[in-house]
């Protein structure tokens, strides 16, 4: 075994100690502030403030009076790191009425938590990356979407259908864009079931 030089020695015995004393004073912190389940949840870029930045799609949609069931699913589905990154993302929100027009009680169902994984598969199918306006989107046939599923691009006149769903509004965001729709959009394995 070679020797290990002095001060290459003496980095290794600082880090070590670093490392040591990090471990330490988390611990301390633990044992002096309980958390609580609220805060254990709250953690990641979706809970930082910040008032100075252009809104995320996700702040939007929270600041959105007809958006108020979109922003609980995200929530029940513990997607809002997921739409806070630098993306950028397209996401296609759908309103408060389109949420009421599903079959009774499936928003309910969906936010119940043994059903995370099937919002999640829903709400991921309304998530495109990109950052294209509503005439932009207008060369497409059809977009990649989070979930690793296609939907369909329709042109009817000025007006831009996605996966059905007529867009009504855009909102640009600081990394994305938000287009406001009249519709849930069902990816084909959920059409299936309801």
């Amino acid at each position: 075994m070679k020797n290990v030089p002095t001060n290459t020695g003496l980095i290794i015995i600082l880090c070590i100690g670093l490392c040591t004393s990090c471990k330490n004073g988390v611990k301390q912190n633990e044992t002096n502030s309980p958390a609580t389940s609220q805060e254990v949840t709250q953690t990641g870029q979706a809970f930082i403030e910040d008032d100075v930045s252009k809104p995320t799609v996700l702040a939007i949609a929270q600041g959105s009076e007809d958006h108020t069931t979109l922003v609980a699913a995200v929530e029940a589905a513990g997607l809002q790191n997921a739409l806070v990154n630098a993306g950028p993302l397209m996401v296609f929100a759908p309103t408060n009425e389109a949420f009421a027009a599903l079959p009774a009680g499936t928003v309910e169902d969906l936010l119940k938590p043994e059903n995370k994984d099937a919002l999640s598969n829903i709400l991921t199918y309304h998530v495109t990356p990109g950052n294209y306006s509503k005439d932009f989107l207008k060369k497409f046939k059809k977009l990649g979407q989070a979930n690793n599923q296609n939907v369909m691009v329709e042109v009817k006149g000025e007006d831009v259908y996605v996966g059905g769903a007529k867009i009504m509004a855009s909102i640009p965001a600081g990394n994305g864009i938000v287009h406001v729709i009249d519709k849930v959009m069902l990816p084909p394995s959920e059409e299936t079931n309801n």
